[in-house]
């Protein structure tokens, strides 16, 4: 029988792998060899994590040692890159123009993001901004890729592209050739004076006189006045007050022949027949429409109707002159100035091309300070609007900036031809007439400007600008009651041109001397306008900063030393006043600033504008010898040192001197015991002889003679201490 096999023990012993002998005679466990040979799990992710970190090692070795040249290798995928941005932004983004302007920009952008306020259908707006939100930028960006690529594959840029001739890697660039400027279309008017706030030639605090030299508009006199002659005034054009100083000005000069150089006779222009002006700009008022119907409302009823530049054969050469254009609006005038010339030469009859020259040098005078170049655009901007074929909109551009330029240049009767000529040309145009009437009021001649305003204001009753003007020459003639109407209501019809604060000094001044007392609200309005500096403070050439009040002690202006001079030696100054009072001499000067309401009042002086008058200081030496060694008050260029006397029965009216730069001294020499005093703001002084007031002129101040006898002062003018040196050299003279 044969035994019984223990199944038990068996399975033990088959769980057991037996050895295996390999080809090499190596004994390997039963189960590798059963698997045909290879790694354990644990030996596979041990290799893993060796070749693992020799990538990692391998990669900071290229970046430690730098063994890769990153910048070449995306310079070069740049090269490959086949958009155009220019191109392909415009076409996406066009969707979020905010303002109406035809692109994307920054402005868009700004109105966009709630950074600035522009007219725009709520309804658009909120579908703006919702498409903003909806669709971002990167969101364009991918998508207009994917349609140029299939629009144009083979738009590839090349170097030549590049409108400078060079490839500019500034971020500045690369932004302006990823979103452009629009295209400059056929009616795009680039030199529109009132647009270019930037242009030297037009800061309003500035002007050049009949010698070619840049100064300060303001010069008024001693005293805010009125005079028969409208540069003479305070506040004119000729004399801008508007604004007060906010920095030092210098005096500039173009070149140093302008001083020598003439002024050439007035333009004789041949009768030109009358060019049909083109409709009036008529903005139409955009109503509300429901959202739905607001994509279809056309974007140019919300925007004026541009000037047309360029006539038919020019519209053929637009490229060309667009892309001297471009140079011109980028800074580059030399260049520009040879693009011109270069079309000038091609293209004699074009007006637009010999326009856009005088554009070119223009800037081109300003960059180099000529007075040369900016004739030579001045005969330019001639020779384009007597061009045959001029558009009426070219005409007009032309001859405004050859005003604008004559007058720059101190040429006014030259300016005066030219608007006489576009006011025949454009009969209807009453921007122009009132520019031809401020022409008339530069060179003094009132009587002519106020037949152009009359003119104005028979045609166009409620033109505000013409109002302020016409009130104005009113009251330099002294018809106080008729001016205020035409001053108010021109100042109430908020017209452009009218927000000055010489209109609201003459208004003001006008109601006081009919005493209504509703002048201070004018001039209340006038602070609030940041015309005055406060309602009694109302000089107009101002530096901003400086210590106000009304009254000054010695201590206060730190001229102590001048002050004891003076009422040391106040018998000698007086007794050399009155050695030069004789009437027969002619020394005492009546004061014609139109200040007094009556009576009589002379004044003699000594210095003016910090220049010496020889000829009166040879009358009383003692006297100005004592002044010689304080600058403070004889290099006062905003200033006067001048004997004043006024007689019995004498009132001045309020009024307020030019500058907040100048302190006044008043040094009494022969004051009657009672019956002379003097008001500064609300507090009323009276003179001591051998005694000096001080006060700020800039501020409101009235006097009163009504003693028996003469009342006789010294007054001297010293700078603001609070001025720096520099401030007191380069302040311009008033």
């Amino acid at each position: 029988m044969a035994p019984r096999k223990n199944f038990r023990n068996q399975a033990k012993k088959e769980v057991k792998p037996a050895a295996v002998v390999n080809k090499n005679g190596v004994k390997v466990e039963a189960s590798v060899a059963a698997s045909g040979g290879g790694f354990s799990g644990t030996k596979i992710f041990t290799w893993f994590m060796v070749l693992a970190l020799l990538g990692v090692w391998s990669s900071v070795a290229v970046v430690w040692f730098d063994l890769v040249d990153y910048d070449n290798v995306i310079a070069e995928r740049a090269k490959e890159f086949r958009f155009n941005f220019s191109e392909v932004l415009q076409g996406k983004l066009s969707a979020y123009d905010a303002d109406g302007d035809g692109d994307f920009d920054v402005e868009d952008a700004k109105v966009l993001l709630d950074e600035k306020e522009i007219k725009v259908p709520a309804p658009k707006m909120e579908r703006l901004k919702k498409g903003l939100k909806e669709r971002p930028v990167s969101v364009l960006l991918r998508e207009a890729k994917e349609d140029y690529a299939v629009k144009e594959p083979d738009a590839a840029p090349t170097p030549d592209d590049d409108v400078d001739g060079s490839q500019n890697t500034d971020v500045e660039s690369e932004i302006q050739a990823a979103v452009p400027l629009p295209p400059i279309s056929d009616d795009f008017i680039p030199d529109d004076s009132r647009d270019e706030a930037t242009h030297p030639y037009e800061d309003e605090n500035n002007a050049i006189d009949t010698k070619g030299e840049l100064v300060e508009k303001a010069q008024p006199q001693q005293t805010v006045e009125e005079s028969k002659q409208y540069n003479n005034q305070p506040g004119s054009y000729n004399n801008q007050p508007g604004s007060p100083e906010t920095k030092e000005t210098v005096q500039l000069r173009y070149n140093a022949e302008a001083e020598s150089v003439p002024e050439p006779e007035a333009d004789v222009e041949p009768e030109v027949e009358s060019v049909p002006e083109p409709e009036a700009d008529v903005e139409p008022e955009v109503e509300s429409v429901p959202e739905l119907e607001a994509e279809f409302v056309p974007e140019l009823k919300a925007k004026k109707k541009k000037p047309k530049l360029l006539n038919k054969f020019e519209k053929t050469i637009k490229t060309e002159i667009d892309a001297a254009e471009k140079l011109r609006k980028k800074g580059k005038v030399e260049e520009a100035v040879r693009a011109f010339e270069t079309l000038v030469l091609q293209y004699p009859q074009s007006p637009r091309c010999r326009y856009g020259k005088a554009l070119a040098e223009d800037g081109l005078a300003e960059k180099m300070l000529s007075n040369d170049m900016l004739q030579k655009a001045i005969g330019t901007y001639k020779e384009a609007s007597e061009l045959p074929n001029a558009t009426p909109d070219l005409i007009k551009a032309t001859l405004k900036k050859r005003a604008e330029r004559q007058q720059f240049l101190g040429r006014m009767r030259g300016a005066l031809a030219t608007l006489e000529k576009l006011v025949q040309i454009f009969p209807e145009d009453m921007a122009l007439k009132n520019d031809l009437g401020v022409a008339h009021l530069l060179i003094g001649d009132n009587n002519s400007a106020k037949r152009v305003y009359e003119e104005v204001l028979a045609t166009a009753p409620s033109d505000g600008f013409a109002k302020v003007h016409y009130g104005f020459i009113l009251k330099s003639e002294n018809k106080i009651a008729e001016s205020i109407p035409f001053l108010r209501d021109g100042l109430e019809s908020g017209d452009p041109g009218t927000d000055d604060g010489r209109f609201y000094f003459h208004l003001g001044d006008a109601l006081q001397r009919m005493g209504d007392d509703s002048a201070y609200k004018w001039y209340e309005r006038g602070h609030q306008r940041g015309h005055f500096a406060s309602v009694w403070q109302r000089s107009l050439y101002n530096v901003d900063g400086l210590k106000a009040q009304p009254w000054w002690t010695p201590k206060d202006t730190g001229y102590m030393d001048l002050v004891k001079t003076l009422e040391r030696n106040w018998r000698i100054i007086r007794d050399e006043a009155q050695s030069v009072m004789d009437k027969t001499t002619g020394l005492f000067v009546p004061e014609e600033e139109n200040l007094r309401e009556k009576g009589e009042w002379g004044q003699f002086t000594l210095w003016q504008q910090g220049k010496k008058a020889g000829e009166s200081c040879r009358s009383v030496p003692k006297t100005c010898g004592l002044l010689e060694r304080y600058p403070e008050a004889t290099g006062c260029k905003r200033g006067q040192i001048k004997f004043s006397v006024m007689q019995p029965g004498t009132h001045v009216w309020p009024h307020t001197g030019p500058t907040n730069c100048r302190l006044r001294m008043h040094l009494g020499l022969v004051i009657p015991k009672t019956g002379c005093k003097i008001r500064c703001t609300n507090d009323t002084r009276a003179w001591e002889e051998g005694k000096v007031l001080i006060f700020d002129d800039s501020f409101e101040h009235e006097v009163w003679q009504d003693a028996d006898s003469y009342r006789l002062i010294f007054i001297v003018d010293v700078w603001h201490p609070e001025l720096t040196q520099y401030q007191r050299q380069t302040l311009s003279p008033i």
